[in-house]
């Protein structure tokens, strides 16, 4: 059910293991994907920082300037600090929040209008951890917090346009890749980390970056043309206790 065929998507954090996995399985579904990260280089097409409205209004030009339009953009450039309220810096918790809500923000600002010109969708990277607390992840849950209500508003002013523009937001938990190491890298012991977090999930085991990708091509795809504002989450039943 989940075609992309033909359609254009842009990718933030496409050097990550979910936006990498994005990409691929846009790929996959028949769409383009049009990669982007702090670098550009091998399967990274554009250079993009998602904190500087200069590097988006570029990146938007380029899209505009070879295609002509937009029918889908997935913001997943996001990263994550350990550290309650009382320990993390105030530097670190704005760098956290310029990174994943931020430059979400700006993403869907400066996309919007070549999104809106024949409809289209957005996939948001939000987290569990922008619908539940967590002691140790004060900065990386407000961001994710703001993630989620960021995507109702924009999912709202998207629905009133004509053809509609659509935004959700994906929210997955613990999934395999560098920044699961990072986390539970700040742990005595990251292996029993690790394990406990694939404890905390009722189907046992830690995400895979797939799974997230194949969530967000459905939210792309026109299978999922009802689906607008809502929270989804990829979570293994965390969030359902």
């Amino acid at each position: 059910m989940a075609d992309l065929e033909g359609k254009i998507v842009l990718v933030t954090g496409a050097a990550g293991a979910i936006g990498a996995a994005i990409a691929a399985a846009i790929r996959a579904a028949g769409g383009l994907a049009i990669a982007t990260d702090l670098k550009a280089g091998g399967a990274i097409d554009h250079a993009l920082d998602v904190t500087s409205e200069e590097s988006w209004q570029t990146a938007v030009a380029k899209v505009e300037a070879a295609h002509g339009r937009l029918d889908g953009l997935v913001n997943a450039a996001g990263i994550a600090v350990v550290g309650h309220v009382e320990k993390i810096d105030f530097a670190t918790f704005k760098r956290v929040i310029a990174v994943n809500l931020d430059g979400t923000f700006l993403g869907c600002k400066y996309g919007f209008p070549l999104l809106r010109k024949q409809g289209g969708a957005i996939v948001n990277m939000s987290s569990v951890s922008g619908l539940v607390g967590g002691a140790n992840l004060a900065a990386y849950n407000a961001s994710k917090g703001g993630v989620s209500l960021l995507t109702k508003s924009v999912a709202l002013h998207g629905a009133r346009c004509k053809p509609p523009v659509r935004a959700n937001a994906l929210c997955p938990a613990f999934i395999t890749g560098p920044m699961v190491d990072a986390i539970a890298g700040s742990a005595k012991n990251p292996q029993d980390a690790k394990q406990n977090f694939a404890l905390d999930i009722p189907l046992g085991r830690l995400g895979k970056p797939g799974e997230v990708a194949s969530a967000a091509v459905y939210l792309l795809s026109d299978a999922a043309a009802f689906i607008t504002g809502a929270d989804v989450p990829v979570d293994g039943g965390l969030t359902a206790r």
